[in-house]
């Protein structure tokens, strides 16, 4: 995260300096990406704005839709899901206008992550089914982790539990595929709200321990806005377990590595 940050930021300084305002525009992802990640909203909102700004300015007709599902993402995790789907929605028409495949399933992504938000089950999972088709039609599918995740707590919403667990499995052998410690550790939290209301409480705290801290090591631990998933596993399997039993077991999965954690939680039986 830091070298991230410090990378992006003497990018932008550089640009700066040559008066290349097109080229600064991709230092808005990594800078906004950032900002979230650190619960930065209002920062992320206003990077993006100035982005698209720019971009419309400058006719990038592939950056504009890029832009305005960015800013729709950013307004989900604000909570504002009526500006969510509306900034995806916007971001999904100009890319289709285009023909910019990519941006649609951008824009589509997006849109199923609000609706799974409001609610509305069927809709989110048709939406990533659509973005999961069509990562592995291109040959993305390490990017399916978070698709997997989402569709896997959608089907916990339905009370479909051992489709839950199925997708929940499958993200998380697709996130040991992606490198990256985040898509792991949510992946983590994924398979814990498969297994609290399987009768597997303490496999489901020791799961959400060890995602703690890969998200802690990552320097980037989860924020509040994106915690409503893991707060409700943590809920039932604190309720399954009581208190003490409870942090006992996420302390324990806190100093397990990821796929130990999982073994030893798959075979709570």
């Amino acid at each position: 995260m830091a070298g991230a940050e410090a990378d992006a930021a003497r990018s932008d300084a550089l640009f700066a300096e040559l008066g290349d305002a097109c080229s600064r525009l991709w230092t808005v992802y990594p800078l906004a990406t950032a900002a979230e990640i650190r619960g930065e909203y209002e920062r992320a909102d206003r990077l993006k704005r100035a982005g698209l700004a720019a971009a419309e300015s400058f006719g990038l007709t592939t950056e504009v839709p890029d832009l305005l599902a960015g800013l729709g993402r950013t307004a989900l995790l604000r909570g504002d899901l009526a500006e969510c789907r509306t900034y995806h929605e916007a971001a999904r028409d100009r890319a289709a206008e285009v023909g910019f495949r990519a941006g649609q399933i951008n824009a589509v992504l997006g849109l199923g992550l609000g609706a799974r938000r409001e609610g509305l089950h069927e809709e989110a999972e048709r939406h990533m089914r659509e973005v999961l088709d069509w990562h592995r039609s291109v040959g993305l599918d390490s990017a399916n982790a978070l698709i997997l995740a989402e569709l896997g707590f959608s089907a916990l919403a339905r009370g479909d539990l051992a489709q839950a667990l199925k997708l929940q499995e499958e993200g998380y052998g697709t996130a040991l595929t992606s490198g990256d410690p985040r898509a792991v550790a949510l992946a983590l939290e994924g398979l814990a709200s498969a297994h609290a209301p399987a009768g597997r409480a303490r496999g489901a705290a020791l799961l959400l321990g060890a995602a703690a801290a890969l998200r802690a090591s990552t320097g980037a631990p989860l924020p509040p806005a994106e915690r409503a998933d893991v707060d409700r596993t943590e809920a039932a399997a604190r309720a399954a377990l009581g208190e003490e039993a409870f942090v006992a077991a996420f302390a324990h999965g806190t100093n397990l590595t990821h796929g130990s954690a999982v073994s030893e939680a798959a075979h709570e039986d």
